[in-house]
């Protein structure tokens, strides 16, 4: 794993949560996008080399909507970039990993991405996320 690529952090409302992390990160959200593979509404920001990810349901009984039943608003994930998912997934599974899905889906931010459970990364929702690269 190469380095953090971003935190996501799960909200009720992007308006109202978009100029709050505005105001707060002192950095304008320089992208909003509806993520079709998980049903979710995004906006990031980036402050130094540190992206944050905003993640809003699309539909009232989405998985964000669940989590913040569960645990409010707050961090849902860790994203990690990654050189080759495919790999990296493999050698997660065979270290005894549970992996959320077998084969990587598109993501937000031109991303190929896939989730490992929580249950066995000591509670706390993993992404992993590759780059893509247009053209290949």
């Amino acid at each position: 794993m190469n380095h953090v690529e971003h935190i996501g952090i799960a909200v009720k409302n992007l308006e109202v949560s978009v100029p709050l992390f505005e105001n707060l990160l002192n950095a304008k959200c320089y992208k909003q996008e509806t993520v079709e593979s998980e049903k979710v509404i995004t906006a990031f920001f980036k402050t130094g080399e540190t992206k944050i990810e905003l993640l809003q349901d699309e539909k009232e009984n989405g998985v964000i909507n669940k989590f913040i039943e569960r645990k409010g608003e707050g961090i849902h994930h860790i994203a990690f970039e990654v050189e080759n998912i495919r790999n990296e997934i493999a050698r997660l599974k065979q270290a005894g990993f549970t992996v959320l899905n077998e084969e990587p889906k598109k993501g937000a931010d031109n991303k190929m991405v896939c989730f490992l459970h929580p249950k066995s990364t000591n509670g706390v929702l993993i992404e992993l996320c590759e780059q893509i690269i247009p053209g290949l």
